[in-house]
């Protein structure tokens, strides 16, 4: 048995309280104490002092390409050799974890094994990583790729079935329909809409016959309405919503989740002009007016209980791997969010689309122990989840991916502590 004692922490255990000043006891891979912790079950434990610094839970982005690898060429991700393609994978999952994500839900696979291979060594041990659910490549029907090396094509209802199905066989978690076009690719239209209702339906009812839920790049009005109308578990960005969607996304709330990827909007519009996408072009296609309709329509979401996670499609050239974070900024900045619901949205939403709603997001007893603890406030100033430095410590089932290396303070005057020294050296060293 594995006993650690964070102590005189505060504590951020999105359920919506404010913060409040205590301890945490995690024994093996559970959190078995929060806030008073009984001396006795705490014997022998490996002690982190907090010395106020916040502990919370580990975040989650919703909208996660492993297999891009912060790259302008995208042609470029179907015609690298898979044995490169795998290990830049593993890198991105380990870039994941080190920024403090310890859930993702995978959004598409740029080959078939990519995801699930990632998946399968998190799950054993052999590489470090978040908690993942693994998808594999999108599917597209003819003419309606958004990038053709890396699609699965399918049309029509049995040819949706079919491919439905050879996905699962592969193991996936679920299934990814590319529905609308994207600007950036110069031919397809983002309020253009390539699927059929009898399409989409017969997808959904094969991925949910066999037990897979199904997300789908859907920025049209229409593709929204359609992935209602057809029970899309999981709806990306939903750009251009309009208000009948509104309302059968409101209506349908206790289902679907929307996972906008606004921050891909953000640099897609001003940060791209140096991998070869100047502002003025993005504006010309665009992104501009789709970057002020979603804020609009996603503002809207947030006041209707809409449940909204980040996830900012992650892994191009310009919004690279590591900057995960910048999610929560533009959730506070652009849609309204207060830096406690943005937390909310990537903790306790984290652990509801990730399907275990009662064991991750919150730091809870009985709950796993994907923690972090955070030098300063994120309420105060959310934009420190963006530093890599000030998330001292990571763990996840109760292991430190990340242990805390900060020195052992003393007061003015005061001799050190030699056991609280002890037990931080050892904590520190813990692999």
């Amino acid at each position: 048995m594995s006993t650690v004692l964070f102590r005189d922490v505060r504590i951020l255990d999105s359920t919506g309280a404010d913060p409040y000043p205590g301890d945490v006891l995690v024994v093996d891979d559970r959190i078995a104490a929060v806030g008073q912790v009984d001396p006795g079950r705490a014997e022998g434990a490996q002690v982190v002092e907090g010395r106020g610094r916040t502990l919370m839970s580990g975040l989650c982005d919703a909208h996660t390409h492993f297999s891009w690898i912060n790259s302008a060429d995208l042609d470029g991700l179907g015609t690298m050799p898979v044995e490169e393609h795998l290990i830049a994978a593993m890198e991105s999952a380990k870039t994941y974890i080190d920024s403090g994500y310890t859930m993702c839900l995978g959004a598409a696979s740029a080959k078939d094994r990519l995801d699930v291979v990632c998946r399968d060594a998190i799950n054993a041990g052999r590489i470090p990583g978040p908690r993942y659910l693994a998808n594999g490549p999108e599917i597209a029907v003819t003419g309606g790729a958004l990038v053709g090396s890396i699609t699965k094509f399918a049309d029509g209802p049995e040819g949706m079935r079919k491919a439905v199905r050879e996905l699962i066989e592969l193991g996936v978690d679920q299934i990814k329909l590319s529905m609308t076009g994207e600007e950036i690719t110069g031919t397809q239209r983002a309020e253009d809409t390539y699927f059929s209702d009898e399409e989409v339906a017969a997808a959904v009812t094969e991925a949910h016959r066999r037990g897979k839920r199904v997300c789908a790049h859907a920025r049209s009005a229409e593709s929204v309405k359609m992935c209602v109308r057809h029970g899309v578990d999981i709806v990306y960005h939903a750009s251009f919503t309009d208000a009948e969607g509104m309302d059968m996304l409101e209506a349908n709330r206790d289902w679907v989740f929307v996972a906008p990827g606004i921050n891909w909007l953000v640099a897609t519009l001003y940060e791209a002009e140096s991998f070869g996408f100047p502002q003025e072009a993005a504006e010309a296609v665009g992104y501009k007016k789709e970057l002020e309709q979603a804020t609009e329509g996603l503002r809207e979401m947030h006041r209707r209980g809409i449940r909204l996670l980040p996830g900012g499609d992650y892994g191009f050239a310009w919004t690279p791997h590591g900057t995960y974070a910048r999610d929560l900024e533009h959730f506070v900045e652009r849609l309204g969010f207060t830096p406690m619901e943005a937390i909310l949205s990537a903790t306790k939403l984290g652990g509801e689309i990730m399907l275990r709603p009662d064991e991750l997001g919150q730091v809870q007893p009985g709950y796993l122990a994907d923690l972090l603890l955070v030098d300063g406030d994120p309420l105060e100033d959310i934009t420190i989840l963006q530093e890599r430095d000030r998330i001292n410590a990571i763990m996840k089932d109760g292991r430190f991916h990340k242990p805390d290396a900060s020195p052992v303070l003393q007061e003015a005057g005061q001799p050190v502590d030699r056991a609280t020294a002890s037990a931080a050296a050892t904590v520190q060293a813990r692999p």
